[in-house]
């Protein structure tokens, strides 16, 4: 992972590869943002000009590259686009300046040192450059030859290989590496962006390297490095405890299903969180099989439960005074001989009994499990987080998750802490009109309703196993989960690590006794 440093160090005279600045785009052409001071004198003031006649703009996620000026330790300056000038007597927002870093970082890739001379006017600008740059650099490249190479000892890798490592070492310009806010900014954005990414890997491992079993052991392995006790509920344990969501759905795979609970709880916590995750190591639909086309990326639909351990692990690196339990529902979803049949009705956990109408809607059956056990320990909220429909997809796109809850302040609060974390997140309403389509003739309910508006749907089914009185959200990451396109910003190809943001911040207001 690319390290980060504060430096006190000048743009001139830092020993770089590169220096970042970043230009904005201004009404009359791009303007030269706060931090390229040195590099706009080195270049007599008319470095928007030179931007400009290399066809620079400032729009967001533009990159520019162009010699340094005389005299700079540093022999190149990258410019990165933040976007539009920001309002007078306004900074740049830290999602622009995150997207910028992440931009930047993955422009230089191959670069062993590069010098970021971003705008930072506080902590917070830090940290989203920090943040930026870190997850910018991500690169999955476990299952590359040159990787495989050095993992056996061979010859160092080659040039071709060499010429793929991320960002080496990013030295942020303008903060103060004695500052205590600046150092505990740069010192959570390392422990975030490390267990986000973390999170990127296992969404992107293949199934047959991820199973329930083996990310249960990935977790009880972070368990005993940072402190957080580990359970983990085997098939038979979850058989003779009656999780039948759970056993339901994992019971036509070879790989059976796992229930894992991570539990932080550090002394003097005075609030304690639930966090629950969808981790479906494999979903072909079952005996409702996918369709050709759909199945090829379905290795991410344990990105719930994925963000679930990325959370409770940073919430333990950060040592923050809350509890937090995660809760990971792992199960592989295929059809054989043993799988559940549309139409055969499973027991949950809860006593409730669902008939499972479409065996494909098999990530509501272990979150319901889930969520029902979490609720005995009588948390202050409960979150599940699931790329549970599809439906959520086509309703908000491929870079927003929905939310949903029991509670229109909590839901409310949940949104506005995405935001401020830049994950982009549209609340969502349970309309009670769609309870209906639930309804089943031979048992308590359906696992399937209408059509229309179907990932609501799904949540009102999961708030049927929340018990009266408890706070619960639902976050539908379907969309933002795994990246199917170009990187773009900080946001690679493949797994993002989606909602992890969104979940340490509520364990931070949590923390901070704010959460309401």
């Amino acid at each position: 992972m690319t390290a980060l440093t504060l430096t006190t160090s000048g743009a001139a005279t830092l020993r770089a590869d590169v220096i970042v600045v970043g230009v904005a785009k201004g009404a009359a052409g791009p303007v030269v943002a706060t931090g390229a001071e040195a590099v706009d004198k080195g270049f007599d003031g008319r470095l928007a000009g030179v931007l400009e006649t290399l066809g620079a703009t400032g729009a967001e996620g533009e990159v520019t590259k162009l010699p340094a000026p005389s005299g700079f330790k540093s022999p190149v300056v990258l410019a990165v686009g933040l976007g539009p000038v920001p309002e007078k007597d306004e900074a740049y927002g830290t999602e622009s300046l995150r997207r910028a870093a992440g931009v930047a970082a993955r422009a230089l890739t191959g670069t062993k040192k590069a010098g970021i001379a971003l705008p930072v006017e506080a902590a917070e600008d830090v940290a989203a450059i920090g943040e930026g740059i870190l997850l910018g650099s991500y690169a999955f490249t476990t299952y590359r030859d040159g990787e495989r190479k050095k993992a056996n000892g061979a010859k160092a890798a080659t040039k071709d290989d060499a010429g793929k490592q991320p960002l080496g070492e990013a030295a942020l310009l303008g903060a103060k590496p004695r500052d205590k806010a600046h150092k505990a900014a740069a010192d959570r954005a390392i422990a975030l962006t490390e267990e986000i990414n973390r999170a990127r890997d296992l969404i992107n491992i293949p199934s047959n390297d991820l199973t329930p079993a083996d990310f249960a052991a990935i977790a009880t392995a972070a368990g005993k490095e940072h402190g957080i006790k580990v359970e983990v509920l085997d098939e038979k344990a979850l058989a003779k405890g009656g999780y039948g969501g759970l056993i339901g759905v994992g019971q036509g795979s070879v790989n059976p299903p796992r229930l894992v609970r991570l539990s932080y709880t550090p002394r003097g916590a005075k609030q304690n969180l639930a966090f629950v995750g969808k981790g479906i190591t494999y979903d072909s639909g079952g005996i409702s099989l996918k369709p050709a086309g759909h199945n090829e990326t379905m290795k991410c639909d344990m990105s719930g439960a994925a963000a679930v351990f990325a959370a409770v692990v940073t919430a333990a690196r950060l040592g923050l005074k809350v509890g937090v339990t995660g809760w990971l529902a792992l199960a592989e979803n295929m059809p054989s001989g043993s799988a559940t049949r549309p139409g055969d009705v499973l027991r949950m956990y809860s006593g409730k009994t669902v008939e499972v109408l479409n065996t494909d809607a098999e990530g509501r059956l272990v979150l319901a499990d889930a969520i029902t056990r979490a609720a005995e320990e009588k948390p202050d909220a409960i979150v599940d987080v699931a790329t549970l429909t599809g439906a959520m997809v086509l309703a908000l796109g491929n870079r927003t998750f929905g939310v949903m809850a029991n509670d229109d302040a909590f839901r409310t609060a949940v949104y506005e802490i995405a935001g401020e974390t830049g994950e982009a997140a549209w609340p969502m309403p349970l309309p009670v009109d769609l309870r209906k389509g639930l309804d089943s003739p031979i048992a308590d309910l359906a696992n399937m309703g209408e059509r229309m508006g179907g990932g609501l749907v799904a949540g009102i089914f999961l708030r049927e196993f929340v018990p009266e009185g408890t706070t619960w959200a639902h976050l539908d990451i379907a969309g933002p989960a795994f990246n199917e396109g170009a990187p773009f910003g900080y946001t690679p190809k493949g797994g993002t690590g989606s909602a992890v943001r969104t979940l340490v911040s509520l364990a931070e207001h949590a923390a901070a006794g704010d959460l309401g």
